[in-house]
């Protein structure tokens, strides 16, 4: 499937570089630059982003299938990891993934002296569950970042659950193009600046109703209050009953660049946009010789191919030694073939 998103995206490149960041459409360009302008003149009415917020926050639900009232905003991924690392009570146990992104590791391994940390390949996450079911959770990406392999979702969920263990997921990399279920995760985080097309600064945590009595709002604020105008000064403490007790205060013009991208995403729909991603990869590895994959990312350690990439104004990124090209909702089948040219 081929998107006619000409008059939305305006790279000056062939741009094969999601992972690293995600382009912005026009509406997401324009909404940014009236802000400013109000910004400039004076005239923000700062309340009124709390729409903005909510909209975004009522998008991503949707795209992952979660009701709204399950999900918290921030603006990186780390931090919330961190705000589940830290209410891990000593001597629990969590499993994860070698070479995984340190995002996800080192909130964990900061705790070592308390906790106990296992590194596996990501591919023995669901044999290491059923032979050993003292995990209290399983901490991975979705997708992983230096070379786009998908994690199998579905077993690692079976497997958690037979052993009572709980998944957290770094969905940073697959939101918006893979399809994710609720059943396979008891918290998700996703950054939203890459795949979700969004500037910097904007982040999703879902986490399951049951978890919220056993993760304290660390980070409490008064954006995290029941009533948050109502919540800016004095005692007592009134968080949200919902997921919002996990917000942090918004950065506010990166959720209004935020909103139009999650309404373009949402409108193409997740089916929709992974089915045109993964043809477009796979039609690249058929070209280099490769078999097909169930990634929107393609790895090659092949020497060379970055420097030909490079010198063709070709946007991509090298990542653990290798040549890390993504493909999405913007990058077209013509595009393709100019790759394999450049780099047969």
């Amino acid at each position: 499937m081929n998107f006619d998103l000409a008059s939305q995206f305006s790279p000056n490149n062939i741009y094969l570089n999601t992972a690293t960041v995600g382009l912005p459409c026009q509406a997401t360009v324009e909404a940014m630059r009236q802000d400013i302008a109000l910004w400039q003149s004076g005239e923000l009415n700062v309340p009124e982003y709390d729409a903005t917020i909510d909209r975004c926050r009522a998008l991503f639900a949707n795209l992952i299938e979660t009701p709204a009232e399950w999900i918290a905003i921030g603006n990186q991924v780390a931090p919330f990891i961190t705000l589940l690392a830290q209410s891990l009570k000593p001597g629990s146990r969590v499993l994860s993934v070698e070479n995984d992104f340190t995002s996800v590791l080192f909130p964990f391994m900061v705790r070592e002296h308390e906790i106990e940390i296992e590194l596996v390949a990501l591919a023995d996450i669901p044999a290491k569950l059923e032979q050993d079911s003292s995990f209290d959770w399983v901490a991975l990406s979705a997708v992983q970042s230096a070379n786009g392999e998908v994690a199998d979702l579905d077993a690692i969920s079976n497997a958690a659950k037979l052993t009572n263990t709980q998944v957290v997921l770094d969905a940073t990399h697959a939101v918006s193009w893979l399809d994710i279920k609720p059943t396979h995760w008891d918290m998700l985080i996703c950054g939203a600046y890459k795949w979700l097309l969004s500037p910097r600064g904007t982040a999703f945590a879902a986490i399951k109703p049951e978890l919220m009595e056993t993760i304290p709002p660390i980070m409490a604020n008064w954006y995290a209050g029941d009533d948050i105008w109502q919540s800016i000064y004095s005692a007592p403490l009134r968080l949200a009953e919902s997921a919002r007790r996990y917000d942090t205060s918004p950065a506010w013009l990166p959720w209004v660049g935020t909103l139009p991208a999650l309404e373009l995403i949402d409108k193409l729909g997740v089916a929709a946009i992974g089915a045109h991603n993964i043809s477009l990869a796979n039609r690249f590895r058929r070209g280099m010789g490769l078999d097909d994959s169930n990634s929107a990312i393609v790895s090659l350690n092949q020497a060379g191919i970055d420097e030909k990439l490079q010198a063709a104004g070709v946007a991509a990124s090298v990542r653990a030694g290798a040549a890390r090209l993504s493909f999405h909702l913007y990058n077209t089948e013509e595009e393709v073939d100019n790759v394999l040219e450049i780099v047969a």
